[in-house]
């Protein structure tokens, strides 16, 4: 039975980023295309920063197929990094307040935060979206889809919809300046980003990430560490400057009580069990209930300011202004991509460790004969 993991490895301003991939059966047919597309979505959104006028992202697959499918053996991949100046750039000394500059100095003994910076950059998350894009073409054969939007930015919040993968595609939201499906939000968002560009200030907010096609059953609710939903808020909450991870209506159902929280659940014969809402997002027990998964991630403002704050030298200990780097205004929309990505991972993760099978072909037969156990029931 294949047991899904990744590594990545490699630098922001290094040769390139490099990770590999086991466990994914063989016979799944993989586009590079379908993956450079992904890497170009990560890419998205209003208040980037100027690198992403300099990096267009491609991967290169090094091992694991042939042509263009599985083998069974890792996936290795490679991304170049064309800004790949790291051993000609100065020494940094002014952590800058909210990064891992400091704390990582200290717990490395670095005297040079550069070492720290570089690996501890949101470039890293690439190397993530393209192990994604592997991940989605497979649960693609089992008929799982996913798909992600901003609901908030700043101060401007969109309307509350209940989106769709469907949805999604069909507005095109990748089109829009920041993958959101409110106009009037959209605006009121790029105004706040202005406002920060001229300040020399960073804006947070909230993506949603929607998987849809994912059986009932997936995660266990007899063991802490087997609860997918707690497998999905760590994997969320392990991008870069996410601060807190909602599963449904987490945060409104606290405020409710519980005849209006819980999703009640009906019986027909031709749809079976179901329920007429999802609150739950998804998941009841830590287990998947059929339903479509509903995940959003808050991320911080980003750490690094072009009006920096306030900071201590870690060689003088004198009083300094932190360093300043490039980096972006806001990364919500390319947050909710490597949201998915990160997903997909454990999705395709969760789909090989109840189904089993090292080729395509005997996970999809132990797929449909679950799904045709579970529509009995």
């Amino acid at each position: 039975m294949s047991t899904l993991r990744f590594m990545t490895a490699g630098e922001s301003h290094g040769a390139c980023l490099l990770a590999v991939l086991e466990g994914l059966p063989s016979g799944v047919a993989i586009s590079l295309d379908a993956i450079n597309a992904e890497m170009k979505r990560r890419q998205l959104g209003y208040g980037r920063g100027p690198r992403m006028n300099i990096e267009s992202d491609q991967v290169e697959l090094l091992s694991g197929l042939r042509k263009g499918v599985t083998l069974g053996s890792p996936v290795a991949l490679s991304i170049a990094n064309t800004d790949s100046s790291i051993d000609r750039l100065p020494v940094v000394t002014q952590p800058r307040p909210g990064h891992a500059d400091l704390v990582g100095a200290m717990k490395y003994d670095q005297r040079d935060i550069r070492n720290i910076l570089e690996r501890a950059s949101a470039r890293e998350t690439a190397a993530r979206v393209a192990v994604g894009a592997l991940c989605k073409q497979l649960l693609s054969t089992l008929g799982v889809e996913l798909a992600s939007h901003v609901i908030a930015l700043g101060s401007a919040r969109a309307k509350p919809v209940a989106a769709t993968v469907a949805l999604l595609r069909r507005a095109k939201v990748d089109a829009t300046p920041l993958r959101c499906l409110d106009a009037a939000a959209t605006k009121r968002m790029v105004k706040d980003i202005d406002v920060c560009i001229a300040a020399g200030d960073t804006l947070g907010g909230i993506f949603e990430v929607v998987a849809e096609g994912v059986p009932p059953g997936l995660g266990s609710h007899v063991h802490y560490d087997r609860r997918l939903d707690a497998i999905l808020a760590h994997a969320v909450l392990s991008i870069h400057a996410v601060k807190a991870v909602e599963i449904g209506d987490g945060v409104l159902g606290a405020s409710l009580p519980g005849s209006k929280v819980q999703d009640e659940i009906f019986y027909s014969k031709t749809k079976g069990f179901y329920r007429s809402q999802n609150r739950a997002g998804g998941f009841e027990g830590g287990m998947t209930t059929g339903q479509p998964i509903i995940v959003r991630g808050f991320l911080k403002p980003l750490s690094t300011l072009r009006t920096p704050l306030r900071s201590v030298d870690i060689n003088t200990k004198h009083p300094v202004v932190a360093t300043v780097e490039r980096s972006d205004v806001t990364t919500v929309p390319a947050a909710g991509v490597i949201g998915e990505a990160m997903l997909a991972f454990e999705l395709a993760k969760a789909m090989l460790e109840k189904f089993g099978g090292d080729s395509l072909r005997e996970l999809t037969r132990n797929h449909a004969g679950y799904v045709q156990q579970v529509a009995r029931f």
